[in-house]
């Protein structure tokens, strides 16, 4: 997989230069238009903020100092969108996709004949949900919604009239009560690829994603990068630490207050070969979707799976090494794949960071929740020069201004570069 981020990665440093030799024809023409209309103002937005954005990309606050002093006003702010406002919003869907900055065609024949489709599992924050899925939203794709039982009514509502708009996003045909380290996380995504696999969109592969992530690529760079997987799957997928190895030894049980472990021992795994440790998020073809839903040796993997603990960070990795199934790799330690070297999902993890010991990346510049950084604009140079597709976690309460600059910049190199 190591020339794959350097592929990619080249790939994504040419765009790159395209863009930084477009920008000031695009911000001549934008300054032109944002005051012709109040029909686009998520476009003027973007072009408000670039300069700014680009100075913190680039390390170069001097160039669009105003821009960036502006930018950085706002850093932070309280969600803006109740559910009410979408629901209102979306009772004429032309205004509303043409008003919210949806990108309604395919930006490239290569982009057309390549559908993806997104398994999104989500519980709040209605604002975030639609700006996701703005970022990644193309009418050749497909998007299967699953949205949890315990979400307060007015935020399913909200979800249901949004992707009312679209005939390519629908909400999961089973919903589960999801329990943080429960199998129900692992169902929510299940129920998914089933759904997506019933779909008419002759997708290609399979991106699964929450309400805390966003894309660090465009829908362009997206497909270049599955291309060059050529069928093989993408995800963590390592050696379990001895540490973790009680979460599939002993059988668990899901209470009122979470799930506990039990003194009960559980059986054997029913798999020909060892168990591998990794995290939720996968970057799979519809090869190994299909063979997850319908092969009988996986059912029994899947079942025997129900009673662990935080299943999500076994299930996808152990499948991973299995030679059966489509686009894995072999159990052999050369194959061993870290959440860095895949391309699924950028983390930062707590006690990870080059803080005072040295680490694999930089201290988080927002701040930690349950032990993953949620970013802050500091983090944005870093986050656009790595190879993952999308990257965890955001949230505009803790930094808006970073979400608004992947926004900008993302729809900048959409919009000009193709």
């Amino acid at each position: 997989m190591r020339p794959l981020s350097g592929r990619v990665y080249a790939a994504f440093v040419g765009v790159q230069c395209v863009v930084l030799f477009s920008l000031t024809s695009f911000l001549v023409l934008q300054n032109d238009n944002q005051h012709k209309g109040r029909d686009v103002p998520l476009m003027t937005e973007y072009s408000e903020d670039l300069p700014g954005c680009l100075a913190i990309i680039n390390g170069d606050w001097e160039v669009a100092k105003d821009g960036f002093e502006r930018l950085m006003s706002s850093r932070r702010r309280p969600l803006s969108m109740s559910p009410g406002f979408y629901r209102n919003l979306t009772e004429d869907c032309a205004t509303y996709l043409e008003t919210r900055g949806f990108v309604l065609a395919p930006q490239s024949a290569e982009e057309r004949d390549f559908p993806i489709a997104y398994s999104m599992v989500i519980h709040q924050k209605i604002e975030m949900f639609e700006r996701l899925l703005r970022a990644v939203y193309r009418p050749q794709n497909v998007y299967c919604v699953h949205v949890d039982k315990k979400s307060p009514a007015d935020f399913r509502d909200a979800v249901m009239a949004i992707a009312s708009c679209f005939p390519n996003v629908f909400i999961a045909s089973r919903l589960e009560n999801v329990v943080y380290a429960t199998w129900s996380r692992v169902q929510a995504d299940l129920n998914c690829m089933a759904d997506l696999l019933r779909h008419p969109a002759p997708w290609r592969y399979l991106l699964n994603t929450c309400g805390a992530d966003f894309p660090i690529k465009t829908n362009a760079d997206m497909v270049k990068a599955l291309r060059v997987l050529n069928g093989r799957n993408s995800m963590e997928s390592e050696p379990t630490r001895d540490h973790k190895k009680r979460r599939w030894l002993y059988h668990h049980v899901v209470t009122d207050s979470g799930i506990t472990e039990t003194e009960r021992e559980k059986s054997p795994p029913p798999i020909p070969g060892p168990m591998f440790q990794g995290n939720a998020y996968v970057v799979v073809s519809r090869a190994f979707v299909r063979h997850v839903v319908e092969d009988p040796e996986t059912q029994r993997f899947l079942e025997w799976e129900k009673d662990t603990f935080s299943p999500d960070e076994h299930v996808w990795s152990t499948l991973q090494r299995m030679p059966s199934v489509p686009g894995s790799n072999p159990a052999d330690e050369k194959y061993d794949m870290s959440d860095l070297t895949a391309i699924a999902r950028l983390v930062k993890w707590d006690g990870l960071d080059a803080g005072g010991r040295g680490g694999p990346y930089p201290p988080c510049a927002g701040k930690y929740q349950r032990s993953v950084c949620v970013y802050g604009a500091g983090d944005l140079r870093w986050l656009l020069r790595q190879h993952h597709l999308l990257a965890n976690k955001f949230d505009p309460e803790v930094d808006d201004v970073i979400i608004r600059c992947l926004e900008a910049y993302l729809n900048f190199k959409t919009r000009v570069t193709q």
